[in-house]
């Protein structure tokens, strides 16, 4: 990155390994199609036209990419997902929803590089054998609506999407769906659903797995923004030397998107587990802010479970199994995961020792009880109730038990409902508890049960006059 320059206040940290964010913040940078092509731009989609598709989703299983938007699942393998007999129309969409809270990296793709976006999904789309593809956005995203139709204009006009492909006998049109702003539909079948222009129920899986049941029941690959641009740098590296970037596993780079109560908040583009939690806070970030000290952190959006700052962690297997403090963590997939949580679409999420923990959790449950779709018992009343115990909390009117009807209600919807939402809504109550139940139960009095029988009789009483 030698060569680029970027906007004074904007430029790359040394740790930083700018791969997608490239031309993000860019000195001279704007978002045409000649501008692209300047540097480069659709050279690997005419190279990919040239190979079999079968071949560049070798590249991707090769690569080791990850999904970016959350899961983690290996792209290529969900690529290998559709039916080898299938006669259906294919269908590829881009899930540009970014509706995970402490997530804000996919709009600045759309609107500062869209045509890597493009050539990424052309990309793909060549490779499952698509010849429609969708961007499905949300409505708070009505300049990137604006940049991506203008890019699909350009695209089209010098023969990188429509009939004929660059000669090559490829057809493809890509459209872009502006979604109404409801987190379910980041989940992939809720989000075909809404495609198809119903209210955003997620299927069930099984049968409803995308690859062989998605839109209008034809195989569909569904995959973020993030991933679909990283096929790009597959295909100019090579899968071989891209599964280098990163650690094992853990291939290439992904975007952290830091904020909360950090010194420097904002995006970062790292190698996956080549950097810790010490690096991204304090030499990335600059530390706490000032007199303050770090409390915890959620590693990967609202969704993933909290992690304390002051506590380690046994990491691996037999032998193989090593202590780690929170500092020490890499940011990769597994190892997060073996921490107890995940690392998600990469929304960190820092709270310092100012932060009460009832007032924390009340804010996520606030979120998950208002964005539920509604269609699953668990989620639908259990979030509400969330929502409610945690409302007592964050204003001292709970009792101890409290707490502990709250963890309860949390397990009754974990792993009882149709999609991931349950769990999304459940993980960080349960974590809450589990990591700070003292200081919770702190913030209840047994004189609290009291003032509530008395309230319920009060009701009984005006009810009956």
């Amino acid at each position: 990155m030698s060569d680029v320059n970027y906007i004074s206040g904007k430029e790359p940290h040394e740790k930083e390994y700018r791969l997608i964010f490239k031309n993000v913040d860019r000195e001279g940078w704007d978002t045409s199609i000649d501008r692209y092509l300047q540097e480069g731009g659709y050279e690997m989609l005419k190279k990919s036209l040239g190979m079999e598709p079968k071949a560049v989703i070798a590249e991707v299983k090769t690569s080791g990419l990850r999904g970016r938007g959350g899961a983690g699942f290996p792209t290529g393998v969900k690529w290998g997902f559709i039916p080898p007999t299938n006669t259906k129309p294919v269908y590829l969409i881009c899930n540009g929803d970014e509706s995970e809270p402490g997530t804000f990296k996919d709009r600045y793709i759309l609107h500062q590089d869209p045509h890597q976006l493009i050539e990424g999904m052309a990309i793909s789309s060549f490779a499952v054998g698509a010849h429609i593809a969708y961007i499905y956005i949300r409505e708070e995203f009505p300049e990137a609506a604006i940049i991506l139709e203008k890019a699909i204009a350009e695209a089209h006009e010098k023969g990188f999407l429509g009939q004929n492909i660059q000669g090559s006998g490829f057809d493809l049109e890509i459209y872009v769906h502006r979604g109404a702003a409801a987190y379910i539909c980041g989940e992939e079948t809720g989000l075909i659903e809404s495609l198809e222009g119903k209210r955003p129920y997620p299927r069930i899986k099984p049968p409803f797995f995308p690859a062989a049941m998605g839109l209008y029941m034809c195989p569909t690959i569904v995959n973020n923004v993030e991933s679909l641009c990283h096929v790009v740098h597959i295909l100019k590296m090579g899968g071989e030397e891209y599964v280098k970037l990163g650690t094992p596993r853990n291939s290439g780079t992904r975007i952290l998107c830091v904020s909360g109560d950090v010194k420097n908040s904002g995006y970062f583009e790292v190698e996956v587990g080549k950097v810790t939690f010490r690096e991204l806070l304090y030499d990335m970030c600059g530390g706490p802010k000032d007199g303050r000290e770090f409390k915890a952190v959620i590693p990967g959006g609202s969704s993933s479970k909290i992690l304390r700052c002051n506590e380690s962690f046994k990491i691996g297997r037999g032998d193989d199994a090593k202590d780690l403090e929170f500092w020490d963590l890499p940011l990769d997939f597994d190892t997060l995961a073996a921490a107890g949580s995940m690392a998600g679409s990469g929304g960190v999420i820092v709270m310092d020792d100012s932060r009460k923990m009832s007032w924390v959790l009340n804010n996520i449950t606030h979120f998950y009880a208002h964005e539920s779709c509604g269609q699953c018992t668990p989620c639908r009343e259990g979030s509400t109730w969330m929502r409610k115990i945690s409302d007592r909390l964050a204003n001292g009117t709970a009792t101890p038990d409290d707490v502990d009807t709250l963890e309860e209600v949390a397990y009754q919807i974990d792993g009882k409902t149709i999609c991931a939402f349950g769990e999304a809504s459940a993980w960080p109550v349960e974590a809450m508890i589990d990591k700070y139940r003292d200081e919770l139960i702190a913030d209840t009095s047994e004189e609290n049960r009291f003032r509530s029988e008395e309230r319920v009789e009060q009701e009984k009483f005006l009810s009956k006059s």
